[in-house]
């Protein structure tokens, strides 16, 4: 599949993960009252397992696959490196600047952590999780998508 059609799929999916990450921050956030940090853990855990699914079905589905254990395992370790890159504008704005107002958390967390943490999460997702054909990947776990 042409990388324009793969990154088309990974920003509808990323676009709806988006959507449940946002709206698990919020809710987290004023019903649950957690601190920022805490609320945005728990929307990441919610989002990255609904754009697993997304992304192993459609955007990388005719790619090899790893074993479902090891795929997601890749996935994870991305994605906290995802969360680690999505957590600091967050950590800046609430804690280093003291802007805990909703419209502050919202732009650091949601708007400038998630555009920075989409792109470390496409490159990582390429090269370990959804690898192409030919890439290095764990013997044991080498299976092909047959059509």
């Amino acid at each position: 599949m042409p990388t324009g059609r793969i990154a088309s799929r990974f920003l509808v999916v990323g676009g709806l993960a988006f959507l449940v990450d946002v709206a698990c921050y919020n809710l987290a956030r004023q019903l649950l009252e957690t601190g920022p940090l805490t609320s945005k853990t728990l929307a990441f855990v919610v989002s990255a397992t609904f754009a697993f699914a997304g992304n192993r079905l459609w955007v990388f589905d005719q790619r090899q696959r790893l074993q479902l254990a090891t795929a997601y395992t890749l996935f994870v370790l991305v994605n906290l490196g995802g969360l680690a890159v999505n957590l600091v504008p967050l950590a800046v704005t609430s804690y280093a600047l003291g802007w805990t107002s909703t419209v502050a958390e919202n732009v650091s967390g949601n708007l400038v952590g998630v555009a920075l943490a989409t792109l470390f999460r496409f490159w990582g997702y390429q090269r370990w999780v959804f690898p192409a054909e030919g890439v290095a990947a764990p013997e044991d776990d080498r299976r092909t998508v047959t059509t």
